[in-house]
């Protein structure tokens, strides 16, 4: 007997993922499992563009909603999580949909992470003040000395990466690297079908830019009013979205302005999402919009031709 089958859903934000995930989801007996490393935040809800309720009705909906915003979700914790949830999916004989645009997470549930020491937010703390005192590239050379070869993967203006890596060589007491080396453990038990939306860049722009206006229209400024009364510190209210209207609240921007800092802000995510995802192997890409009826039509000729024969 064949093993089950897996689609995994990709594209940048906007490319109309939501709706071709209930599409193949319905045909085929299917449940979506979020990939989104702001929706998984309970709260935040207009800037994140969650499935609606109705959405959540039509077809059940997995890795929403998982922790207060004041919490941290690391991609090892999503992919723990979505593990079991595929588990639980296959027992059921349901087809697990993983749908959204963060890479990292799908990267993580599909082909696993290295093993790595316990976070350490004291130390953290530390080299944060570091690189805020003597800059990212300091800290950039400090990582050269002890693991080159983690260094040459991180730019030296990236300091969240070299902050983890400086972190981990520490804490583990040898580079990075060779935990690297170590080997990942990918998800077994699973045929993986990746679909990719890749549709055309000045119409996905113009989706952006409405998507945007949209959710200011829809209350993100009131939205994020409220979560930065209740979660003063939370490192979420650094996201697309929510970033421009605390702006925005804080007075640093007028409204126009923090509009298309929001817009732009999203079509610099949505190149980079596609230059992450062009990484992934063998993704089947489909040259157009998720709620196009021939792009579903294609879609769903794909799941149908690598789902496993009964008998």
């Amino acid at each position: 007997m064949s093993e089950p089958l897996l689609v995994a859903l990709l594209g940048p934000t906007a490319s109309g993922k939501t709706a071709l995930s209930l599409v193949l989801a319905e045909r085929f007996r299917g449940e979506i499992l979020s990939c989104d490393s702001v929706a998984v935040y309970r709260d935040f809800e207009i800037g994140t563009a969650k499935p609606s309720a109705a959405h959540r009705r039509r077809v059940p909906h997995h890795l929403l909603d998982l922790l207060p915003p004041n919490e941290v979700m690391t991609a090892g914790d999503y992919a723990r999580r979505a593990r079991e949830v595929v588990e639980d999916l296959k027992r059921r004989q349901k087809l697990p949909l993983v749908v959204g645009g963060t890479g990292f997470y799908l990267r993580a549930l599909l082909e696993g992470l290295f093993t790595g020491p316990q976070r350490s937010e004291e130390l953290r703390e530390r080299l944060r003040a570091i690189g805020a005192g003597k800059g990212s590239a300091y800290l950039h050379r400090v990582l050269a000395r002890i693991d080159r070869a983690a260094s040459q993967r991180i730019h030296p203006h990236d300091l969240p990466k070299i902050v983890r890596a400086l972190e981990v060589c520490l804490l583990a007491r040898q580079p990075m690297s060779k935990l690297w080396q170590a080997g990942r453990e990918p998800l077994h038990g699973f045929r993986i079908l990746r679909i990719g939306l890749d549709p055309d860049r000045e119409l996905l722009y113009q989706r952006i830019n409405q998507r945007a206006l949209q959710m200011f229209a829809e209350g993100l400024v009131a939205e994020t009013e409220r979560l930065m009364q209740k979660y003063p510190n939370s490192p979420v209210l650094n996201s697309l979205g929510y970033k421009q209207a605390g702006q925005l609240l804080r007075g640093e921007l007028a409204m126009e302005a923090a509009l298309s800092a929001a817009a732009q802000g999203h079509r610099n995510y949505a190149k980079r999402q596609m230059t992450w995802f062009r990484r992934e192997p063998g993704v089947h890409w489909l040259e157009g919009f998720g709620d196009d009826p021939l792009i579903e039509s294609q879609a769903i000729r794909l799941v149908a031709a690598h789902l496993p024969e009964e008998g």
